[in-house]
């Protein structure tokens, strides 16, 4: 397909650029909820929350990521993806993920009346099943 029908995406962690890349659509997390984006999408920023970002199409075929909160840049012609943590799912730690999950459910139990704790807990176990779950599914 002639790139010029295609969104530019790019895919940008504080380490490294993963990926810049033509692609027919993007599925992505935002912080309250999925989206996918196509070429000609309204502008939108957002927050990006934790979980997969699936690349259709494109250069390269179908590759997908997990990603770890941050933002996501949205013009009609390219998405820029900022996430705080990236990786493909075969390269999740998957006994860390499982380790975070645990002390993710310690500080759920010991936050007693620290509203502000349990948002964090809540954070730290949706990121740990987001990453496991990617990390099961890297067939």
């Amino acid at each position: 397909m002639d790139a010029s029908n295609q969104l530019r995406v790019r895919l940008v962690t504080p380490d490294q650029v993963l990926l810049d890349q033509a692609a027919d659509a993007v599925e992505l997390p935002a912080k309250n909820g999925y989206l996918e984006v196509l070429l000609g999408h309204a502008p939108l920023l957002a927050l990006l929350g934790s979980g997969e970002v699936r690349i259709h199409g494109g250069e390269t075929s179908d590759q997908r990521f997990h990603v770890s909160w941050g933002f996501v840049e949205v013009l009609p012609d390219r998405v820029t993806i900022l996430a705080d943590d990236a990786r493909k799912p075969a390269e999740i730690d998957t006994a860390a993920a499982k380790q975070e999950l645990e002390d993710g459910h310690k500080l759920w139990n010991d936050a007693g009346d620290d509203a502000s704790q349990y948002e964090k807990a809540n954070q730290i176990i949706f990121d740990a099943e987001s990453k496991l779950e990617s990390a099961a599914s890297k067939a």
